[in-house]
């Protein structure tokens, strides 16, 4: 059966997937090891942890039988479309994936890391076929809060940024209201579980301007509000209802922009309880939890569209 291999090795998480044409598929994920009380990663750390963490990747799948017949290998190779989109921790994914390719005399397909979310997404949710037609996507994460205008592309999809945050990534408004609280990084699991024993409803409305926003300003309210001894369950809704909210305001704006096209969230942040409760009403489509956080089962699935499989 017709086979490909995608790889990621993102700034938090080292991953190997292998997608069938059969709709299968199996993603082996290790999140990458941050000193506590630090708010990330170096590039530099991030990139030799993926070195050691890669092979052991390979060796989860081959154990599942699932290297077997492999018919192509991709790889996310930078952080998005854009010119000039670069980040060396994604060189160890892209490295490897080209000298297999090599290895086993099969083509090599570079992504990058948001087309993987963004088709993560469609596999997860049993809808690729929302890859064949112009959709609405959010790519919520560490380090990026983007609504991009996803089309087809061939056998691919292009994203372009439409909105989103113009400073703060949701991710990072997380993390450091998670550092304020003590809890580990990345805090986005955390705050999620002390969120669930709050029943506040109170949220800051930031300002919507087009389809952007500022984010920048929330972490102050968060900072008055720890300094006051709030319970740090009430501080960690505040924090997702305010980002939801942002994300609410912003996609109801772009639907009426572009009227009729459907709406995907992908990326770390939106496998969070009160943003998914809060777009159910925008009929956005979502991933299994497994499958909004970075994960290489998208680049496997671009991958494979490449030889006209895996639809």
């Amino acid at each position: 059966m017709t086979a490909a291999l995608g790889l990621d090795t993102s700034n938090y998480t080292t991953s190997a997937a292998v997608c069938r044409a059969d709709g299968t598929g199996l993603n082996a994920s290790k999140l990458l090891e941050v000193r506590e009380g630090a708010l990330g990663l170096r590039q530099s750390e991030a990139l030799f942890q993926h070195v050691k963490a890669l092979p052991e990747r390979l060796r989860e799948l081959e154990a599942q039988g699932m290297l077997r017949g492999l018919s192509a290998v991709g790889a996310s190779t930078r952080p998005r479309e854009a010119e000039g989109s670069y980040m060396p921790c994604f060189l160890p994914g892209a490295s490897l994936g080209e000298s297999l390719a090599a290895v086993l005399g099969v083509p090599f397909y570079r992504f990058s890391h948001q087309q993987g979310h963004v088709a993560a997404v469609c596999w997860s949710a049993g809808r690729l076929d929302l890859l064949d037609r112009p959709m609405l996507a959010w790519h919520l994460s560490g380090g990026t809060t983007e609504l991009l205008l996803a089309v087809p592309e061939g056998r691919n999809v292009h994203c372009a940024r439409i909105g989103g945050t113009t400073d703060l990534s949701a991710g990072q408004l997380i993390d450091r209201t998670g550092q304020m609280l003590k809890v580990p990084f990345p805090s986005g699991k955390a705050l999620d579980r002390l969120s669930q024993f709050s029943e506040r409803k109170d949220a800051f409305r930031v300002r919507l301007q087009g389809l952007e926003f500022s984010l920048s300003g929330v972490e102050n309210q968060v900072r008055d509000r720890v300094a006051a001894h709030a319970l740090p369950s009430d501080v960690a809704r505040f924090t997702l209802l305010t980002v939801a909210s942002a994300v609410v305001r912003a996609t109801r704006a772009a639907r009426r922009q572009y009227p009729g096209l459907p709406v995907l969230c992908s990326g770390g942040v939106a496998s969070n309880t009160l943003l998914r409760r809060a777009l159910e009403g925008e009929g956005a489509v979502f991933a299994d939890g497994a499958y909004s956080t970075d994960n290489a089962m998208g680049t496997a699935v671009l991958t494979l569209r490449q030889l006209g499989q895996g639809d």
